[in-house]
């Protein structure tokens, strides 16, 4: 009991904030309800909250994959010619710096409005991350080995499957711990001004109708979401990066 108050004092004594803020200042549930419905709705409709929950991770799993393979095939393509070097990192810099949101009725238009639009949002959101990150993986070899190579006469394609790429496997999973949680916010966001299901659909959906236990509780189960993907992503880095040093 003791370990469980130390590791989690700051989050009860932000519920008790909230509870005293509430209680004082005599605020309508509709503008702000306290911290027990919201828990209750929440506890009240596991199925609700559970399936929107696993479409939204699905959803962001297999954008996150599809941005974590793009990028990571981009980052290969830029270092294995100075020609496409010169060529991709600038239009992925360029990528990277327009909004996610000006994107989506661009995508929507492409591919649809469903959830296709959706994975190629959280894709979007992972590939520069990955691209910068095993871009720097590739140039950051281990001190003497590409002379190692140079010696043996390794041509390009040896040296990239068994130096550079082994070596930039601790980079790509930085690269994961990084995208993972985002992903999961760029779902949330393409699915709250597109989608039709999910976990920002439920928010919208509960928003528009003043249903504010609903929204809360939704945006409860997203926080908590995406701090157990963080999590997760994080240890496996961890684990990764022993096995390979």
């Amino acid at each position: 009991m003791t370990r469980f108050f130390a590791r989690n004092w700051a989050v009860l004594l932000l519920l008790l904030l909230w509870q005293g803020w509430v209680s004082l200042s005599g605020l309508n549930s509709i503008v702000l309800p306290a911290p027990w419905p919201v828990l209750r709705d929440v506890l009240g409709n596991p199925a609700l909250y559970l399936a929107n929950t696993a479409q939204t991770l699905a959803t962001a799993a297999a954008g996150v994959a599809a941005g974590l393979v793009l990028g990571a095939l981009v980052a290969v393509a830029a270092w294995a010619s100075r020609l496409l070097s010169g060529m991709l990192t600038p239009l992925g810099l360029i990528f990277s710096s327009v909004p996610v949101v000006a994107l989506i009725p661009i995508l929507a238009r492409l591919l649809g409005y469903d959830i296709s639009t959706v994975v190629a949002i959280v894709a979007v959101s992972a590939f520069f991350p990955t691209f910068v990150f095993v871009g720097a993986g590739l140039r950051d070899l281990p001190r003497g080995a590409d002379d190692l190579f140079s010696v043996l006469g390794a041509g390009k394609a040896a040296r990239l499957r068994h130096l550079v790429l082994p070596a930039t496997v601790p980079n790509l999973m930085i690269a994961l711990r990084i995208t993972v949680p985002e992903g999961v916010l760029a779902a949330i966001l393409a699915e709250f001004l597109m989608g039709r299901s999910g976990l920002g659909f439920m928010f919208r959906e509960a928003a528009s109708r003043f249903a504010m236990e609903r929204a809360l509780g939704t945006s409860l189960v997203v926080t908590v979401a995406a701090v157990l993907c963080f999590t997760l992503a994080h240890r496996a880095e961890r684990v990764v990066r022993t096995r390979w040093s």
